[in-house]
């Protein structure tokens, strides 16, 4: 009676036909077989051992023996590639090691460089300068730039170099960046720059610089400057990165000061915030906007010639936000039709150039007897031009407009230039 060998313990398939069996190469420690001849076998040998017996596995075990399937990873979301359509809020990147190191330096394993990495970081703080941090706004990027305040030609140089690690905005992983600039507070298009728009980019470079014309020490003592970084679409609406603000009181005249900042998602709503100030202040007026006037009287030709440089921060009049400014220009007491000039219109601006003068011809012992009218005004086709703002200079006239006149008169030959902030007094009835 022969009995069936049942299956090896670590099979779970069923046993198969011999021909579905393969052969293993036999091990060094069997023996040789006994069925084999006596000639074949000989006299055992040091240095050959003997065959061992073939070792049988079926084919599905031979086909398992490498199967190792390993931790079963998560399929990545739509989402992950295309972070402008999460609808929730995203999870925060894990902590630098940075912050790993400074814990240490609290348990007191560093050697003392944390004190002094603390330290520099304080410092960078107080200065407005960028310190790194760990919250979810650094990972919007950082923005790198610079600031001159030209306090004898009031202006405020503003050079924008560079931005690293911003944030993707479009379907393919990258933004258009541009930046923006405003100084706060204060109307929002009169006091809006921009820089170019550079495609396909999260680490822009721009090197580019933006003017503000008509910036005053008391502006910088006042003022902040708010730089949003932006991403253009050309389908919708323009999309914000993130922004950074600098309080101009700490910029020293004439000092170029380098910044690198962070960007924060500061809501953007917080500029109407920022703009309320104290009822006694002169903003409402600031906000007419400002104009640069030059005076030089020649003696030898008996003339005053008013040159009419250029405005900055114009209110806007018209429905697109912006205004089609000219300036008129009266010496009173009136003198008919030579005592009247007036500007081109510059088209869609709140900060238009001039550059234009115009003569007339007075004696110097009349001079302080009169009064130059200033006004600008926005053009309209086929209606009543709008009255922005005016300013009025003379022997009457108070603060810089007074000292202005003054100068005009005792230096003969030389031309002066002030910038005058324009009010809504004295508007004439029609133009």
């Amino acid at each position: 009676m022969s009995v069936s060998k049942p299956p090896p313990p670590h099979s779970h398939f069923p046993p198969s036909n011999p021909s579905s069996h393969l052969s293993l190469p036999p091990s060094s420690a069997s023996s040789p077989s006994p069925s084999a001849p006596p000639s074949a076998v000989g006299p055992p040998s040091p240095a050959v051992p003997p065959p061992p017996s073939p070792v049988k596995i079926s084919m599905q075990e031979h086909f398992a023996i490498n199967v190792c399937p390993g931790p079963i990873l998560p399929i990545p979301q739509i989402s992950d590639f295309f972070p402008r359509f999460h609808d929730f809020p995203i999870t925060p990147l894990p902590p630098r090691e940075k912050q790993v190191l400074k814990d240490k330096d609290k348990d007191g394993d560093g050697d003392g460089n944390g004190e002094k990495d603390r330290k520099r970081e304080r410092e960078q703080e107080e200065n407005g300068e960028f310190a790194d941090s760990d919250d979810d706004d650094t990972y919007l990027g950082t923005l790198e730039f610079s600031l001159l305040f030209d306090q004898e030609n009031n202006c405020l140089h503003c050079t924008i170099h560079k931005a690293k690690g911003l944030k993707a905005m479009d379907s393919n992983g990258l933004a258009d960046p541009y930046v923006k600039l405003h100084l706060l507070p204060g109307a929002s298009k009169a006091n809006k720059l921009r820089t170019k728009t550079l495609k396909n980019t999260l680490n822009p470079v721009w090197n580019e610089t933006l003017i503000y014309h008509g910036i005053t020490a008391a502006d910088m003592t006042t003022k902040t400057l708010r730089l949003c970084v932006c991403d253009m679409d050309r389908l919708g609406r323009n999309e914000f990165i993130g922004e950074v603000r600098v309080a101009l009181k700490k910029l020293k005249e004439g000092e170029s000061k380098k910044y690198n900042m962070g960007l924060e998602r500061i809501a953007q709503t917080r500029e109407g915030n920022s703009q309320a100030v104290d009822p006694g202040t002169s903003v409402v007026e600031e906000e007419r906007g400002r104009i640069l006037v030059s005076l030089l009287y020649v003696t030898e030709k008996s003339s005053l010639t008013v040159g009419i440089i250029r405005c900055a921060h114009l209110a806007a009049m018209d429905s697109n936000g912006y205004s089609d400014p000219f300036v008129k220009i009266v010496l009173q007491p009136d003198m008919g039709k030579k005592s009247k000039y007036k500007t081109s219109v510059k088209k869609k601006t709140l900060n238009p150039e001039f550059n234009e003068e115009f003569t007339y011809e007075v004696p110097h012992d009349q001079l302080p007897k009169k009064t130059l009218e200033i006004s600008v005004w926005d053009y309209d086709l086929g209606m009543s031009n709008d009255f922005i703002g005016g300013v009025e200079l003379g022997i009457n006239a108070k603060g810089e407009r007074l000292k202005h006149w003054f100068e005009c008169l005792k230096y003969k030959g030389k031309k002066v230039e002030y910038w005058h902030t324009l009010t809504q007094q004295g508007a004439p009835s029609s133009d």
